[in-house]
């Protein structure tokens, strides 16, 4: 299907690529010469492309991709040399922005899947996982290597802390060491492991089935979803009947429910 590609952001140059196949949307990280690590301007830009693929209503899913040999190898260390000290301002500012991109994922309405290539490590590894779902190769590299050069996984880690036990979570940001798709799938960090050149059709494949749904129906889904998991069982069912009374009023003229 022919994509319809975005002005602005199309350029071969520019750190970020978006295309619209039907009602999915596509956002590429082009910073294939530094394996898509994020610098601030991209950082920026993929925020605000999110943000208004959620305002879109043409778009109704997302697939978060990468250019080249990898997904993302995480935060530009180019950068690194004005984050001092002495420049405490842009030290916070860079902090913000980077704590603004790993929540927004949550607080969209569309369903955002991760199609992970090659490596994606450190603020790659959090990226994806920030994803509502992955599809991985079983050839990618997903992890935390900061401690290996005397950083902290700090930002990155607090999704993973969510989706893992804590010693699986404990030793992919304490050992360093990269795990391959197979791995992630059985941690429950990937849902679909693929051969590497058929992860981005997969993940287009996916992100068209969850643009199928009801909208209304997919948006709910999600922001209860998100609501939920981070409650104790007896308020998460009191959101839960809360949501299924509301969505009673958005039942279909066939008579099916549209909230159990």
């Amino acid at each position: 299907m022919q994509g319809e590609k975005h002005a602005g952001m199309q350029g071969g140059t520019e750190p970020l690529l978006l295309e619209d196949r039907g009602t999915v949307r596509i956002a590429t990280l082009n910073r294939p010469d530094v394996h898509n690590a994020l610098d601030g301007r991209l950082t920026a830009m993929l925020l605000e492309a999110l943000r208004q693929a959620d305002a879109d209503e043409r778009v109704r899913a997302i697939v978060l991709c990468g250019k080249g040999r990898s997904f993302c190898a995480g935060a530009d260390t180019k950068e690194f040399a004005t984050l001092v000290p002495d420049n405490a301002g842009a030290v916070n500012r860079r902090a913000d922005l980077t704590s603004s991109l790993h929540l927004a994922f949550s607080r969209l309405s569309k369903p955002v899947v991760a199609a992970v290539t090659g490596n994606a490590l450190g603020g790659g590894a959090g990226l994806a996982l920030a994803c509502d779902m992955v599809v991985m190769a079983g050839n990618a590299r997903l992890g935390y290597p900061e401690l290996r050069h005397g950083l902290v996984p700090a930002v990155v880690m607090a999704n993973l802390v969510r989706q893992l036990g804590p010693k699986h979570a404990f030793e992919l940001v304490a050992m360093g060491e990269p795990i391959d798709g197979a791995r992630a799938h059985a941690l429950g960090l990937a849902n679909r492991v693929v051969a590497e050149e058929e992860v981005l059709d997969a993940a287009i494949a996916i992100a068209a089935r969850l643009a199928g749904w009801s909208a209304v129906a997919m948006s709910t889904t999600k922001r209860l979803f998100h609501r939920m998991s981070d409650l104790p069982l007896e308020p998460a069912l009191a959101v839960g009947r809360d949501a299924n009374v509301i969505m009673r009023g958005f039942r279909d003229r066939g008579g099916s429910d549209a909230a159990a």
